[in-house]
């Protein structure tokens, strides 16, 4: 019989030849159960009444009586043999339960049969709810099916699946032993689920848009490249839905929203990965003032959806999500932390030397306030807001996206929202002249020939669109797996990703 590792040796691991003799004897026993027509292979259904969970919240029999009788079926994860008698655990979709067999209590042969199964097995058991001596609620088996061989051992118990790079390459595995990460894509799939149902209630439609682009457009990022065979066409895997969703308001679906998977060719971090999901939104009729109080709703709200409440704490910080959150403007934040007033500035060059006097180097020997405004932000400001804020009225020249602010055309209705020292969502009040666009992606694109792979082309297709008339509109997008990172208290994106991106073992 295959033997645990010692539980008393923390340390000890399998090598590899005895996980070879390991996976020989498992292969040995599926070639005994297929020779005598028992393959566990070939069962196709199997009739399931209860989960586990249900089951733990039945009301509990009296210790010695018969409860009510249940089906369930589950991954064998522990098993403790005692002569005539076995317990063992199964993991279910929802949970884990006890079960108990006793030899005298099953047909014939069968309690010898289960004796073989390996810790890894997937089974069907039927019988009897009980509760155990100790109190802990059971299943008294009655019957007892191998549904599926586990030709591979589970990590040891005592260790489970600890290295992090093998837990994000077998994410099948860790799943299998590590709970808290069933719960948190348990956890991630609720959030989703919170934010259709708020969007629905709102009276926007889910739309979907393409992912395949002639143009990579709607946002500032490297893109990555494909062919179109058929059309011997070099395509664009998608950096933004904003453009096509815009659209869709051209054409009279006043409040729209999708979510779905973005690609963006860049680095990866701890916050960022090259595929990643976002929600982005647009309602025609609203600015940027609805767009915040839209992500208010539905930061708090799914906060609540998956904690109970509004108030967590994320990495040792105590945050608050209680609406209304807090709205200060780009230039003000930056002034209150460094000091220095780059709109108070009355040229360039003055900023240019304001910059030089933080020991912020332009990448842009020609920077202007505005550009040099958003560096001097991301590099002393972004990381010291901690609870959630709305930071607002954005440099026109880092957003060619969004509608000048009238009072100050040289800003634009722009926020981006911060909690914990990162940005979850960017929203605008959209730029619906297509004069204006137009000029602006000539901008991007000027941008481009200098050599900035991350400036916007120019979408021939959306100005179009915005000549036929664009309504007032609010738009956003915000990352959803950095908002289940929030929720779930997970300190980096790989952990809210069930497969995320992974260079190849050679």
């Amino acid at each position: 019989m295959e033997q645990p590792l010692d539980p008393q040796n923390q340390e000890q691991e399998l090598t590899q030849e005895q996980l070879s003799e390991l996976l020989q004897i498992r292969r040995d026993k599926l070639s005994a159960l297929q020779a005598a027509g028992k393959d566990p292979f070939a069962n196709t259904t199997y009739d399931v009444s209860h989960f586990s969970t249900d089951i733990l919240a039945l009301p509990q029999p009296p210790e010695g009586e018969h409860g009510m009788q249940v089906s369930i079926s589950g991954r064998m994860i522990s098993r403790r043999i005692m002569g005539k008698a076995s317990f063992a655990h199964l993991l279910d979709a929802r949970g884990r339960i006890q079960v108990y067999f006793k030899r005298d209590d099953l047909p014939e042969g069968v309690y010898e049969a289960f004796k073989t199964f390996d810790i890894g097995d997937i089974i069907g058991v039927k019988g009897y709810v009980f509760v155990t001596r100790t109190g802990e609620t059971s299943i008294h088996a009655q019957e007892v099916t191998l549904l599926s061989k586990s030709l591979r051992p589970l990590p040891e118990k005592y260790h489970g699946l600890k290295d992090a790079e093998l837990r994000y390459r077998q994410r099948f595995v860790d799943l299998i032993v590590n709970p808290e990460v069933r719960e948190m894509f348990q956890k991630r799939s609720r959030i989703i689920s919170e934010i259709r149902r708020r969007m629905d209630e709102r009276g926007f439609i889910e739309v979907e848009t393409p992912v395949l682009n002639t143009t990579a457009s709607g946002a500032s990022a490297r893109p990555f490249v494909t062919h179109h065979n058929t059309l011997d066409l070099d395509m664009y895997l998608r950096i933004a839905t904003e453009l096509h969703l815009k659209e869709c308001v051209v054409g009279g679906l006043e409040r729209v929203y999708e979510i779905g998977r973005l690609f963006r060719n860049e680095g990866m971090d701890a916050m960022h990965n090259p595929e990643f999901t976002t929600i982005e939104a647009y309602q025609a009729y609203t600015d940027y003032n609805g767009m915040m109080e839209l992500s208010e709703d539905l930061f708090s709200r799914c906060s609540i959806a998956v904690n109970g409440t509004t108030k967590i704490t994320y990495q040792g910080q105590e945050i608050n999500l209680t609406p209304p959150f807090a709205r200060v403007s780009m230039n003000e934040a930056v002034r209150q932390v460094t000091g220095v007033d780059f709109y108070g500035c009355a040229t360039d060059e003055e900023a240019r030397e304001k910059a030089k006097s933080l020991k912020l180097e332009a990448k842009d020997k020609t920077a202007t306030r505005g550009k040099l405004l958003a560096e001097a932000f991301d590099a002393f400001v972004e990381e010291t807001l901690i609870q959630p804020t709305f930071i607002i009225d954005y440099p026109v020249e880092i957003s060619p996206l969004s509608k000048r602010k009238p009072s100050a055309p040289h800003l634009t209705e722009r926020f981006e929202l911060f909690i914990a020292g990162h940005e979850y969502a960017n929203a605008f009040s959209e730029l619906n002249d297509p004069v204006d666009q137009r000029g602006r992606f000539v901008q991007q694109a000027q941008e481009r020939l200098k050599g900035d792979d991350e400036a916007m082309m120019i979408d021939e297709d959306f100005c179009t669109a915005l000549e036929y008339g664009l309504p007032p509109t609010g738009g956003i997008g915000i990352g959803i797996d950095r908002m289940v990172m929030l929720l779930t208290n997970a300190a980096t994106i790989r952990d809210v990703l069930l497969f995320p991106t992974m260079k190849p073992i050679k």
